[in-house]
């Protein structure tokens, strides 16, 4: 399958990120202004504008309008457990086939939600919040999809286990990128969306409730059906 180039919304995204993990940006630092990002990453002012709705969806940045120092992108947060030292497995992740991603999350992520499940007490707390923000009915295709890909993100991360939360991490990219490009041919967002927020709900139901079989069979068919219906696995 061929390579799904990076949107220029996802470059500055991407190199944000970067300046957070490696400490170049600090919660407090003032984001450089739009026309300074795109002229140093070579993209549009616009595409600057929705990389940064996508940063203030995640939490991580808070934006401003007027002057002063209150005014601008202001960082409020940095990334969690959830980007890690395998960024470059994150660029990477881009060429890989869609259907051997979707293997990889079915695998990974059925074995977090179970062990989720057969915790006495996991704490949801982060993975609760997600799901608040993605109620958000203004939220944009990429907002939205954004957070779906958080959502998974959080669910690794509360499993305390480092590894399949950077391998998570480093799949991010391709996660988002295909989710976005079976996105644009879906019959109806609203009702997919809709269907979606559904079916994170189940999921953490089924992990509170202390199921892992039916926490495992809810994410698999909350993932499986996604790539179905967006018929990417068929190419």
């Amino acid at each position: 399958m061929t390579a799904i180039a990076p949107r220029a919304w996802q470059v500055v995204l991407d190199a944000v990120e970067l300046d957070l993990i490696e400490g170049r940006l600090s919660p407090g630092d003032h984001l450089p202004p739009e026309r300074t990002l795109a002229a140093d990453l070579g993209v549009g002012r616009s595409s600057v504008r929705e990389a940064l709705r996508v940063l203030e969806v995640l939490g991580l940045i808070r934006t401003a309008v007027g002057s002063g120092p209150s005014a601008g992108a202001i960082i409020v947060a940095r990334p969690g457990g959830g980007m890690s030292a395998l960024m470059r497995l994150q660029v990477a992740a881009q060429g890989f086939d869609v259907a051997d991603v979707v293997k990889t999350r079915l695998v990974l992520e059925g074995s977090v939600v179970a062990e989720l499940a057969g915790m006495p007490f996991p704490d949801l707390t982060g993975s609760e919040q997600i799901l608040t923000a993605m109620e958000d009915q203004t939220l944009t295709e990429a907002e939205f999809l954004a957070l779906d890909t958080q959502f998974h993100l959080s669910l690794a991360e509360a499993s305390g286990n480092q590894v399949i939360t950077a391998t998570m991490a480093g799949l991010r990219s391709a996660i988002e990128g295909y989710a976005r490009a079976g996105a644009a041919g879906l019959p109806s967002w609203p009702a997919t969306s809709a269907r979606l927020r559904l079916e994170h709900r189940g999921i953490l139901l089924a992990i509170l409730a202390g199921q892992p079989d039916s926490a495992r069979l809810a994410v698999h068919a909350h993932i499986s059906g996604y790539y179905a219906e967006t018929h990417l696995t068929s190419h």
